[in-house]
């Protein structure tokens, strides 16, 4: 099964280096990155559309859908909580730690990178036992550094920060 894996169009707090917001859409910027991945993707097939619960990536989904293909919501692919870290600078944090994968330092009521890996991983192995020949996901950069960890394993320093996706980028994998 293919599964091609799309982020979010942009938003104001990525812009501004802030922790994004949960209830937080795309700005205008945004809207066009998704107008033009509708473009790049009219001619790609996939089954069905499966969309983290979050504005930015439902108003994402929901520009890209061209063929009106159904929209599953699946809270395993929400980016991940961030608490009270929510609009806040990201230098509040120490980044290469926040997105590493072996630290059990926590900066305040944030998830865990293996809480968040953990409910991409149910997600995919999931999926694995579905029916499709191919996918859409709509999710976020977070997401992407699971997928990738899934899909080509952890970095051996378990450093995550360099990868994911930017801003209504696709990638493709073999599921």
């Amino acid at each position: 099964m293919k599964v091609y894996l799309v982020r979010h169009g942009q938003t104001d707090t990525n812009i501004s280096n802030l922790y994004n917001f949960r209830g937080e859409d795309i700005n205008q910027k945004g809207i066009q990155q998704a107008e033009e991945l509708k473009e790049k993707i009219k001619k790609m097939e996939f089954d069905i559309i499966y969309c983290s619960p979050l504005l930015r990536a439902r108003h994402t989904a929901d520009i890209i859908n061209s063929k009106n293909k159904e929209i599953i919501v699946d809270n395993r692919l929400e980016e991940r909580k961030h608490g009270n870290l929510e609009g806040k600078p990201i230098e509040c944090t120490n980044r290469e730690i926040y997105w590493s994968y072996p630290t059990h330092i926590r900066y305040g009521t944030e998830e865990t990178v293996q809480n968040l890996f953990e409910r991409v991983n149910d997600f995919l192995n999931e999926l694995k036992s579905k029916d499709y020949n191919s996918v859409l996901v709509v999710a976020h950069k977070g997401i992407s550094r699971a997928f990738h960890a899934y899909f080509d394993g952890i970095p051996e320093d378990g450093k995550l920060l360099q990868l994911g996706l930017e801003n209504a980028e696709i990638k493709e994998y073999e599921l």
